[in-house]
């Protein structure tokens, strides 16, 4: 019988063997946030398309060609989030964030949508880490994120990343900058491509991020952004960098990156990798100081960015980065008989609840398949219960991987299994002296 239907295409099924993964980075990304004092923040999953419209650019391939809208049944006009900044100044505007102490810096993990073609490190539906800062204006705010994201790639290593930075300057310094872009491009209107074409009158900027073939061997000889900035964006770049060589953190200015949406400003960047075809970059931001204003509020400044978990991932896979191996079944409680298997589902249930992973027969196995089944997913111990163990109180515990055995009181077997399980981390941490308290709040995820 055929499939009524498939995934849609651009989508991808997270399967358990491989959601540990993304676990992993998930974990990871949270921590290194909060050591940061970043918080985490959630938004819905759609929002009015003005918001996009007037955060993102209405010049932007984002809002002309990739953004899924539509018109829910009263009639409005809504859009599921293509980029995760815009919802979150949403948010801080709306609920007066403003008014906590600054900088206010948040952190999301959150799903985005752009309808665009599939290709290895693009999907229609794909995951972001991000993070905001509101309210710090100075150059330390920038180099901050910018540090955040480094540490990350360290944290799960990453390796053969390529910081690249740019300043895009401000209003003021920019105006002139379009002016000579206009001018240039003016030149080569008949190369372009229909789409920067248009884009020439409007924000002839955007024309430096298309990607088209040709698009780009023009963009190659336009003027460039810092040969126009003012003294203060260039002083704030130039203190960027000073921060950036005190953390000891590699760079490279790159004065073609403009990023490709319409609320930067100054401080634009990229982590980039070459190890995973066209879709290279692998985390980018930067600061977007009018951006709250643009969306109703006052003036304040805010810098931040995004990483795209698929692309981590499939880098990290590329480069074989280790990933730690998924939570292991502890013990198999294998049962013959109705009583047993009653008994079986009660122990099962009092060592979860001492933190441990136990596993039961549900699907009516005989006690070989159980076995079978015990060693497939890769079972740690198994545990036999019938009417023999019942009469007795005593129970055979079998070390899977040397076939070692030995017999626990059954009415004090949750205990007993807990030291067994105390011990065998004792031997894995190769620390014979640590107490066993110490070691079960490390166990349970504790600071001893």
């Amino acid at each position: 019988m055929a499939l009524i239907t498939n995934a849609i295409k651009g989508t991808l099924d997270l399967l358990p063997k491989e959601s540990a993964k993304t676990q992993y980075i998930e974990s990871a990304v949270r921590e290194i946030a909060e050591n940061f004092g970043f918080y985490e923040m959630r938004t819905p999953v759609f929002e009015h398309t003005e918001l996009f419209q007037r955060s993102v650019g209405e010049t932007t391939d984002v809002v002309q060609k990739e953004m899924y809208t539509f018109s829910d049944k009263g009639g409005r006009s809504i859009t599921l989030r293509p980029e995760g900044t815009a919802g979150a100044a949403r948010a801080f505007l709306e609920h007066g964030l403003f008014n906590e102490p600054l900088p206010q810096k948040i952190f999301y993990l959150t799903s985005c949508y752009r309808y665009e073609k599939p290709q290895a490190g693009r999907l229609r539906e794909f995951h972001q880490f991000g993070v905001e800062s509101f309210g710090a204006a100075t150059p330390a705010a920038d180099a901050e994120i910018i540090s955040l994201a480094h540490q990350v790639f360290g944290y799960l290593g990453v390796q053969n990343l390529t910081l690249e930075i740019n300043s895009i300057g401000c209003p003021t310094c920019r105006k002139q900058f379009q002016e000579a872009l206009k001018t240039y491009f003016e030149a080569h209107r008949e190369t372009l491509c229909e789409t920067c074409q248009s884009r020439l009158s409007r924000n002839p900027m955007r024309i430096l991020d298309c990607k088209s073939p040709i698009c780009s061997e023009v963009a190659a000889g336009a003027p460039k952004i810092l040969d126009y900035l003012c003294d203060d964006c260039r002083a704030h770049f130039e203190a960027v960098q000073a921060y950036l060589r005190a953390m000891q953190i590699d760079y490279t200015v790159n004065p073609g990156i403009v990023r490709g949406l319409d609320y930067y400003t100054r401080t634009v960047f990229e982590f980039v990798s070459n190890e995973i075809g066209a879709q290279g970059t692998v985390c980018g931001g930067g600061r977007y100081d009018g951006l709250l204003e643009e969306l109703g509020g006052k003036p304040m400044a805010a810098c931040g960015f995004g990483m795209g978990i698929e692309r981590l991932l499939l880098l990290m896979e590329a480069q074989n980065t280790p990933f730690p191996e998924r939570k292991a079944c502890d013990v198999y409680l294998a049962s013959m008989g109705e009583k047993a298997n009653l008994e079986a589902a009660r122990l099962a249930l009092d060592l979860r609840s001492e933190g441990l992973s136990a596993q039961f027969d549900t699907f009516g196995r005989g006690l070989k398949a159980q076995l079978k089944y015990a060693d497939k997913i890769g079972a740690l111990y198994t545990a036999v219960l019938g009417d023999a163990e019942l009469e007795s109180r005593k129970i055979q515990l079998k070390n899977m991987r040397d076939g070692t055995q030995s017999e626990l009181a059954l009415d004090e077997f949750t205990d007993n299994f807990q030291s067994i399980v105390i011990r065998d981390a004792m031997s894995a941490f190769d620390a014979p002296d640590i107490g066993s308290n110490a070691l079960s709040e490390i166990l349970s995820g504790g600071n001893a």
